[in-house]
């Protein structure tokens, strides 16, 4: 038996989350992958979802590099505070091309998860789409470790996560468009 690792503690408590939600039939988990790189000794894990009626997606992913695990096992040799994940938020989600909603969506995040959140906005569109559908995956970065000391805020990142994706379904929902 081993000492499970700050990456394999956060990753229970994320899925337990998340399953959690499942359950109630509050999401449905689309996807998940738990991968071990051998050749960089760093490990990944993601869960994807969506709401039960709905067609806007989120992914939760969390990695963790030879560093990260390095300043955990030997705290004498690394500084503590790089023990720990990298966590990324990625919603995917179809529109129709207007500018005015990447501000609108901007916005609903900028209202649920503060301005002190990396939040970009990527697109993806065929040219010659008429009326032309656009691919929005907006990513939230938190540019930072997370650690085991912050395993509740996972738990409330879960909550947001789900806050989040029901406000974007609302407002891709046509008959909420006006």
């Amino acid at each position: 038996m081993f000492d499970p690792t700050a990456f394999d503690n956060m990753k229970v408590v994320i899925e337990g989350a998340f399953y959690d939600f499942d359950l109630s039939g509050e999401i449905i988990i689309t996807d998940r992958n738990d991968i071990i790189n051998m050749a960089k000794m760093s490990r990944s894990f993601d869960l994807s979802f969506q709401l039960p009626a709905g067609s806007v997606t989120a992914k939760i992913e969390m990695e963790s590099k030879l560093v990260n695990l390095a300043a955990e096992l030997l705290p004498n040799s690394l500084p503590e505070k790089l023990a720990g994940s990298y966590v990324k938020l990625q919603f995917f989600l179809e529109l129709l091309d207007t500018s005015a909603d990447f501000q609108a969506i901007e916005t609903i995040f900028l209202d649920i998860w503060g301005e002190k959140r990396k939040i970009t906005q990527s697109i993806e569109y065929n040219p010659l789409d008429k009326p032309r559908k656009i691919k929005n995956t907006i990513t939230l970065d938190f540019e930072r470790i997370i650690g085991e000391e912050q395993m509740d805020d996972l738990i409330e990142m879960a909550d947001f996560m789900v806050t989040t994706m029901e406000k974007l379904q609302a407002f891709v929902t046509p008959e909420n468009r006006g």
